[in-house]
This record gives structure tokens, C-alpha cells and sequence, in this order.
């Protein structure tokens, strides 16, 4: 067999740096899948010029309620909404992960939905969330699951080994109860997903060694590598904590030795739109 990746950028929308950052690490690079953040103010004109500039690379939805506005109203999804009409913050949400009215997220989720299918003209080619916040609780992947399945989506999986399921990249309060429900909603939902998920390409960990690494120890299978490249413009600087780091990214994944190391090891370079069944 052979060892397919899938380099998925997250945060498509989040700032014109970002997005033009992961258009050059698709054009140039080894970026083949991104995920957009339906939210955010300009995103569907940037939606517009990767259709337009990348017709190759897979888009789908990073569905979000712990940053920036919803598509609904605070006034349909007040649990969800800060006194400002922003999503609740991280930390917040996190702690109140079990008592969020699933009823609420998933109109919110849908609306996020139709809105991307709006901007890009067809589904999102998977399903994943900002901050993992999908897998926060079984219910909340159950929702994703069950979103999936009707818009005919692949989804992230977040695991770096399964049988015994082994997550990754999730906040650890969370790691235990996922992992004990993976089983049985992965066997009532047959998704589309890849075989796990690498994580560990963020932060001091965004080097080509993680990669080749990586590749050498998972020879076989489909795999995401999950990614951040951007240009740190200010806009970026002023929302996200996880700024000049992207801009390492976007180096080292346009960079002519990694594209060429990952052609030597045979790498296929694949989106979620190449996951079977």
C-alpha cells in the first residue's frame, strides 16, 4: 500500500493573511485541503478567489462556536453567544461543554452549512471544528456524525491510532470520554474519515522532521496532517495567539526540500474528497 496525506489548513476566513498563506501553500507547496470559517467577515469573496486561483484544493467547513459571530442570531442561540453576540470563549464553552443545548448547535451548525454551500457553489468537501470543539463531548460528534452523513461529507478524525483509539490534539479533559465513545459512533455512522490524524506538526513541532518522521513510522494509509500556514500580517496578530508560527509553516511547507523529501518517500498527496468508504 501506499502512504496518501492529506496537509489540511486550518482556518481559511480567519484573516486575508491566513487565507492567502494557505492559497500559496497549496499553489506552491504541499497544501492540498483547507477549512473554512464560514463566520468570519470577508470570507466568502476568499471562498471565491480559492475557487477561482485553486480549483485543486479541497474545501471544507471548520464549524466553529468558540470564535468570532454565528451565522443565527444571538437571539436563536443565546447559550452559544457572549453579551456581546460573539461565541463564548474557549475556556468558557469547554467548561460547559455537557449542558450546551445540542438543539442550538446544530442550527447553528446547519446554518454554517448552507452558508458555505452559498459562498462555494457545492457541500464542503468534510467536516471538522476550530479549537476540536466537535469532539468535546460524544453528543457534540454524534451532531457532527449525523451532519456529515446527511450532506455527504467526509469527516476529521482525530486519533493517532485506533484499536485501542488513541486521541490526539484535543484538550486532555476530554481525551478519555471520546475515545471510550469512539467505538460505537464510528460503527452507527460508517464516516468517510481518514486513518487518523497528525497533530503534532504545531507549534515547536512545525519542522520537516515531524513530518519525516512521521512518514516513517506510519508507512501505509491515509492520513491528515493537520496545518496552520499563514502570513502574520497584523489582523492576524490581533486575533489569534498562534501567529508568527504560521508564517514558519507556510516556509517550511513551500519549501522545494520538502516537497522534494515526501516525493522520494513516494507520498501521495491527496483531499478528503479521495477517502472511500
Amino acid at each position: 500500500m501506499t502512504l496518501r496525506l492529506i496537509f489540511n489548513a486550518d482556518d481559511y476566513g480567519l484573516t486575508v493573511g491566513v487565507c492567502r498563506g494557505i492559497r500559496q501553500a497549496h499553489l506552491r507547496g504541499v497544501v492540498t485541503s483547507t477549512s473554512c470559517m464560514i463566520g468570519m467577515p470577508g470570507v466568502g469573496a476568499e471562498i471565491k478567489t480559492a475557487r477561482r486561483e485553486c480549483p485543486r484544493l479541497g474545501m471544507g467547513l471548520h464549524l466553529t462556536i468558540t470564535a468570532g459571530w454565528p451565522i443565527l442570531s444571538p437571539e436563536e442561540i443565546p447559550a452559544l453567544c457572549a453579551a456581546d453576540g460573539r461565541f463564548q470563549r474557549l475556556e468558557s464553552l469547554l467548561h460547559r461543554r455537557h449542558a450546551l443545548p445540542l438543539a442550538q448547535v446544530e442550527a447553528e451548525w446547519r446554518a454554517q452549512i448552507r452558508a458555505f454551500i452559498e459562498a462555494a457553489g457545492s457541500p464542503p468537501t468534510h467536516l471538522d471544528s476550530h479549537h476540536h470543539s466537535s469532539y468535546f463531548t460524544p453528543d457534540l460528534f454524534r451532531l457532527q456524525l449525523k451532519l456529515a452523513a446527511e450532506f455527504g461529507t467526509a469527516v476529521r478524525l482525530p486519533v493517532i491510532s485506533r484499536e485501542p483509539y488513541q486521541a490526539a490534539g484535543l484538550p486532555p479533559e476530554v481525551t478519555a470520554e471520546l475515545e471510550a465513545a469512539l467505538p460505537g459512533l464510528l460503527a452507527e455512522f460508517h464516516p468517510r474519515c481518514p486513518d487518523g490524524f497528525l497533530a503534532d506538526f504545531y507549534e515547536t513541532g512545525a519542522t520537516r522532521q515531524t513530518l519525516m518522521d512521521f512518514t516513517d513510522s506510519h508507512p501505509t494509509g491515509t492520513w491528515e496532517v493537520m496545518c496552520h500556514p499563514a502570513y502574520a500580517d497584523g489582523d492576524l496578530l490581533a486575533v489569534s495567539s498562534y501567529n508568527a508560527n504560521r508564517q514558519v509553516e507556510l516556509e517550511l511547507l513551500t519549501n522545494p526540500q520538502t516537497v522534494k523529501a515526501l516525493r522520494e518517500k513516494k507520498v501521495q498527496l491527496v483531499n478528503f474528497l479521495d477517502v472511500k468508504l
